[in-house]
């Protein structure tokens, strides 16, 4: 192993030792992008802080729960106060009660819903409520939607699997893929065949509300119909259910999620949630009708449970950032989120390299090529050494990336007009670094 000179490379050759790959999750790795991922020390407001001192304007944000910035003050102090008091009880407490009210609130199709610790949780169980429901056992899921590491929702998943170009995961049993079956995304023609051929034994549609893994990938409309609301006619007139995964997009794309963006007429039977409603603690949630909700133990059948669902840090976590997220706190987003896109275009059109930059509210993804991105083998034709040049040069002038080019990238409420300038500041250097033959570095100066 080659001696490391940064601090940050020195914790991840100690990190390789004794973590497989040295990171609990995989693509912290950087192994798309190449090169030492700088290891995090703190974080306020837009900015991070890693082991070496270096500081860079963060465009992850945890991956979407840091809507209002790092270390807000109001989410610490509601934390502070919450481990004052217990850091988990195993039992019932008052924050849960008050976190799903306030989710329910907000979305009209969740009657009711449960907590659980992760959006991958979140997801299996809703499998699970569905297969109860239907008395089914297929689901249909799509090319590029990632709901996290249940086993028979890996296939042709998006983001990590997306980037190391796995088309599923070893460990997945056959008789568990056999019970998958993957479209493209947004091939309604597709559904519409799989329908007529095995309607009868499908529980469930699940879907990303907005695409967000491999890449953001908005759902088109057809003839006056969404993508999502097709998908719900089409599956109710089989007696099957739609699960729309709101993990990414939910209280991050808009005020009601994306659901309140595209919600028109019609509701998904299921809905999963994570991130922003835990303000930054692990923390999932899954939600819908109330009839399929009462399948739940122990009202019903379908057994689910968790020692730390509810916990009180999370939840105290999660009110905490609603409190923030009133309109005002929308408007800046789409204000920063709107002003970076230009930024990013402006300086990637001047240094001649084919882009484009989809959107789902807030969300947006820049895909190095010439043509929109519809599918997930559209989002792998792009050009990903040019976003990997383009990452190294951002990171190095100071500016966090997703280490993919099959993320989204997040804004938050910290992201001023002063932080804006800062990453301005970087882009034409990035966007000649993305511009360079890879086979022909510039000539230097």
């Amino acid at each position: 192993m080659t001696p490391s000179t940064t601090l940050s490379g020195d914790l991840f050759d100690r990190a390789r030792r004794v973590i497989p790959s040295g990171v609990n999750s995989p693509v912290r790795a950087f192994g798309s992008v190449g090169g030492t991922p700088p290891f995090l020390t703190s974080a306020k407001g837009a900015l991070l802080t890693d082991a070496d001192g270096n500081e860079y304007v963060d465009l992850v944000g945890s991956w979407g729960p840091m809507i209002l910035g790092h270390a807000h003050d109001g989410v610490v102090e509601a934390v502070r106060e919450a481990a004052g008091r217990g850091l988990s009880f195993g039992a019932p407490q008052a924050g849960e009660v008050s976190l799903v009210e306030e989710v329910v609130r907000r979305i009209g199709p969740v009657q009711q819903l449960r907590l659980v610790n992760s959006g991958t949780e979140a997801t299996m169980s809703a499998l699970r409520v569905a297969r109860a429901a239907t008395s089914r056992d297929v689901v249909v899921k799509f090319a590029g939607c990632y709901h996290g590491h249940v086993d028979a929702l890996l296939a042709e998943a998006g983001s990590g699997v997306a980037t190391f170009a796995m088309p599923g995961s070893a460990g997945v049993t056959a008789s568990t893929a056999r019970d998958t079956v993957v479209l493209p995304y947004g091939d309604r023609e597709a559904v519409t065949a799989l329908f007529a051929e095995r309607g009868d034994e499908i529980a469930a549609v699940i879907t990303e509300a907005a695409p967000a893994n491999m890449g953001v990938v908005p759902p088109r409309e057809q003839d006056g119909t969404g993508f999502n609301r097709f998908l719900a006619e089409t599956a109710h007139a089989a007696g099957a259910l739609l699960i729309s995964d709101e993990v990414l997009t939910g209280f991050r794309a808009g005020k009601e999620g994306y659901y309140g963006i595209d919600g028109d007429g019609w509701a998904p039977d299921l809905m999963t949630f994570g991130k922003v409603i835990g303000g930054g603690l692990p923390v999932g949630a899954f939600g819908g009708r109330e009839d399929l909700m009462a399948l739940l133990a122990p009202s019903g059948p379908v057994y689910q449970a968790g020692t730390l669902s509810g916990n009180p840090l999370a939840t105290a976590a999660g009110l905490a950032t609603f409190a923030g997220l009133d309109d005002a706190a929308y408007r800046v987003l789409d204000e920063a989120s709107v002003a970076l896109r230009g930024l990013v275009a402006d300086a990637l059109t001047t240094a001649g390299v084919p882009h484009v930059i989809q959107t789902a509210g807030t969300l947006f993804s820049v895909f190095f090529r010439d043509a929109p991105v519809e599918t997930y083998e559209d989002a792998k034709a792009q050009d990903t050494e040019a976003f990997t040049r383009f990452f190294h040069a951002m990171l190095d002038g100071g500016v966090y990336l997703p280490p993919s080019a099959f993320e989204a990238w997040f804004v938050s409420t910290a992201h001023t007009p002063a932080v804006l300038d800062r990453i301005a500041e970087v882009l034409p250097v990035a966007a000649r670094a993305a511009a360079q033959s890879a086979a022909k570095p510039a000539a230097k100066d």
